[in-house]
């Protein structure tokens, strides 16, 4: 009965992996983008005609309505279970890309785009992670976690070459189409497989004390929304979170607009790359915070990032940068900032427990939209100002400086 309670569990994390990596088209962004802003500069009959000031506004407002979303999603999770709250996340992901593949309209894209395939993300995303947390003991918070989310980070290694290739052969509105329809099956069909342990299940090696092991900072305990937030620690963790998951999505935000100049039609390639570091990142930070504690794994990944800021602003400023160092960098950005989304999640419940997870980690997660949505935005318009991403990088390392001294002042792993 263990081992096959041990095969439930891993089947359920799998199944949220699977879910995630349909989930993750929102780090393909880049590549519709440049699609739309080609055909802005083209014009001629059904051509996009937005402001280019606007081109992120679709993926910053589905990065907001993604967060917020979350909570809504948690309480749903929590309350009904993962099956149905993934369900729903599929059904909305599905309608929202068959409603643009049939306009140009800035207003529908920003909103089918934006609300709709934001909204359908958050719950299925919120619907992930909590059912394969709870078939394993705390000591694998941080591996569990990173496994789940992984998926979301990978999607853009198939998805960026995929969407390249309908893009060339069919246009903008029918790849929006087949993802549309490709999307609501497989998210609705995964979900049948999310099941949260029966009544009193234990996992195996749960019996050890949480606040005794390396895996947790915090000693473990049930805390309700309310109860966090009256926190100093959740104020703390939403800040830091916002500004390590703010400083990722302006770079993938316009990381196609900044391959271009060095590799050409070849730029998604970047974006595929991209999804390597951002899927590594996650799981290698959760097996980490595992051994060394969530607060050393947070600093060190908040440290090395502000050093990638820097060092990416004379590459993609020069007129003839390299496209290997382009990669690297890109993956690198992208490996620091996948460490976010399996560290907070592992925080979040080492801080406050499992029981009230899913609304805990949407209020939580909240930061990583609000970071999304004001730093891709204010990227956008700093690029549209100066022509330049100089600004956009010395911003992020700026603030990515405060978060490593924000997440000083985080309780360490206790003795």
């Amino acid at each position: 009965m263990s081992q096959m309670m041990k095969n439930r569990g891993w089947t359920v994390t799998f199944s949220g992996t699977g879910i995630n990596l349909a989930l993750g088209i929102l780090y393909t962004w880049s590549i519709f983008k440049g699609a739309i802003r080609q055909s802005i500069e083209e014009g001629g009959e059904g051509a996009f005609n937005w402001d280019l000031a606007s081109l992120n506004d679709p993926y910053a407002i589905c990065c907001i309505v993604f967060a917020f979303i979350m909570i809504l999603a948690g309480k749903c999770q929590d309350r009904f279970g993962p099956r149905r709250t993934a369900l729903m996340g599929g059904v909305l992901v599905g309608l929202g890309f068959i409603w643009i593949s049939q306009t140009t309209n800035y207003v529908a894209w920003v909103l089918g785009f934006g609300v709709l395939a934001g909204a359908g993300i958050g719950f299925g995303y919120a619907a992930a992670t909590p059912p394969a947390l709870k078939w394993f003991p705390p000591a694998k918070t941080g591996l569990i976690a990173g496994l789940v989310v992984c998926g979301f980070g990978l999607a853009s290694l198939y998805i960026a070459p995929l969407a390249q290739y309908f893009l060339g052969i069919w246009g903008l509105q029918k790849a929006m189409l087949f993802f549309g329809i490709a999307f609501l099956v497989v998210v609705c069909g995964l979900a049948m497989l999310l099941v949260n342990p029966p009544a009193g299940y234990v996992p195996e090696g749960a019996g050890v004390n949480v606040s005794q092991t390396v895996s947790s900072d915090i000693a473990e305990i049930e805390a309700k929304p309310s109860e966090m937030l009256k926190t100093r620690a959740f104020y703390t963790i939403w800040l830091i979170y916002f500004i390590g998951a703010g400083a990722g999505l302006m770079v993938i935000g316009s990381l196609a607009g900044m391959a271009k100049k060095s590799m050409g039609e070849l730029a998604f390639l970047v974006v595929a790359i991209l999804a390597i570091g951002n899927a590594g990142g996650r799981i290698i930070a959760g097996i980490l915070s595992d051994k060394i504690g969530r607060r050393a794994t947070l600093m060190i990944m908040l440290g090395v990032q502000t050093i990638l800021m820097l060092v990416a602003i004379p590459i993609v400023g020069a007129e003839k940068s390299s496209a290997v160092v382009l990669v690297l960098v890109a993956t690198f950005i992208g490996f620091n900032y996948g460490t976010n989304l399996s560290l907070f999640p592992s925080l979040t419940k080492d801080s406050w427990g499992l029981k009230n997870f899913g609304i805990n980690y949407g209020i939580v997660f909240t930061a990583w939209g609000v970071g999304g949505f004001v730093m891709g935005r204010s990227s956008q318009m700093l690029i549209a100002h100066t022509g330049a991403y100089t600004s956009s990088f010395l911003t992020a390392a700026a603030l990515l400086i405060v978060g490593v001294f924000l997440a000083l002042t985080l309780k360490g792993r206790k003795a």
